[in-house]
């Protein structure tokens, strides 16, 4: 994935000059910034789209974003677009995302209050940018950097989805081979649970959560040292409740991936939550209102030691996150 190091990244922020209106500035681990905006807070969250199947782009492109807004507790509000697309783009091929953009903007209220659209030659592919803003009260909000030790460790859905989705979209003969025909429409039919907006929302709301974190590029590897980073404490995996699907290990045979590398897999709209155990039950329920189950796959330590636990024995937790999602998708041969 494109993904800068964390070392590389601190660069970056380094420069970033601090303000006190700022409440949750760009930090490592922090898909949303924070700021006052008078009695309430403003969530400010942004993404790129690119890469993925035309006729979901818009869809991908506000569900990103409100994605990450939702995840700290704020209500899609308001949002940017912009458009960026070869030169060789059709008027046609825009206006089409733009719809889709539209549609799905209005499913969650939000309002597009700017955008820019243009066709650059050094660009080969379509790439959209969505800037998304939402209000939260300051009780209600919820960030990384809050987990605690003892919380338990809850998946929201079975790792790897959004490799598996859009795997059999883009490469259907590849992937009927793989999964078989059934399983190919079962898997492009699934494409909408790459969003977690009204989970994220109603788990914040029941203030039932402490933190929570989209398994994005890096999967769940990526999402788990985050949230244990931010919040400087240790947690405890048990890789036997980690929900893996069934096809989930035939891309892996077929592609001969490793255990970790499964785990690391992108899985756009599946969340790590860290939940207090009196709340285990409360945060069951919400997921079960939107056809959801909870997986609890360990607990936050105090211990700071990052443990995973397979077939038995102790082993590190996987720090660095090896995505084999772009990879996945980008080869071209779909026989």
């Amino acid at each position: 994935m494109g993904k800068l190091s964390s070392l590389h990244l601190q660069k970056l922020l380094d420069c970033i000059r601090a303000s006190e209106n700022v409440v949750v500035p760009p930090m490592i681990g922090y898909d949303a910034g924070v700021h006052r905006l008078g009695d309430q807070l403003l969530v400010v969250s942004t993404d790129p789209c690119t890469g993925v199947p035309q006729e979901w782009f818009g869809w991908f492109l506000i569900n990103y974003a409100a994605s990450d807004l939702s995840l700290f507790g704020a209500k899609p509000q308001f949002c940017t677009i912009n458009l960026l697309g070869p030169r060789s783009t059709s008027p046609e091929v825009f206006q089409e995302i733009m719809k889709q953009t539209c549609v799905a903007a209005d499913e969650y209220g939000v309002a597009i209050v700017r955008g820019h659209t243009g066709m650059y030659d050094s660009l080969k592919d379509m790439l959209g940018v969505c800037t998304m803003y939402g209000t939260v009260e300051p009780d209600k909000l919820v960030t990384p950097g809050n987990a605690k030790p003892g919380d338990l460790i809850m998946c929201t859905k079975p790792v790897g989805i959004e490799t598996l989705t859009n795997f059999a979209l883009t490469h259907p003969k590849t992937a009927t081979k793989i999964f078989g025909a059934k399983k190919v429409r079962e898997l492009a039919d699934m494409i909408k649970l790459q969003s977690c907006v009204k989970e994220a929302q109603q788990l914040a709301q029941a203030k039932c959560v402490n933190a929570m974190h989209d398994a994005t590029e890096g999967g769940v590897v990526a999402a788990l040292n985050e949230l244990a980073e931010a919040s400087n404490i240790g947690m405890r995996v048990n890789w036997e409740n980690i929900p893996f699907p069934k096809e989930l290990a035939a891309l892996k045979e077929q592609f001969k991936l490793s255990d970790y590398e499964v785990l690391a897999l992108s899985s756009t709209g599946t969340i790590l939550v860290a939940v207090p155990p009196t709340e285990k039950q409360k945060a069951t329920e919400v997921l079960k209102q939107h056809g959801l189950c909870a997986y609890f796959i360990g607990e936050f330590t105090e211990d700071k030691k990052r443990i995973l636990k397979k077939a038995g024995e102790e082993n590190i937790f996987p720090l660095n996150s090896k995505d084999a999602y772009t990879r996945l998708l980008a080869i071209k041969k779909d026989y």
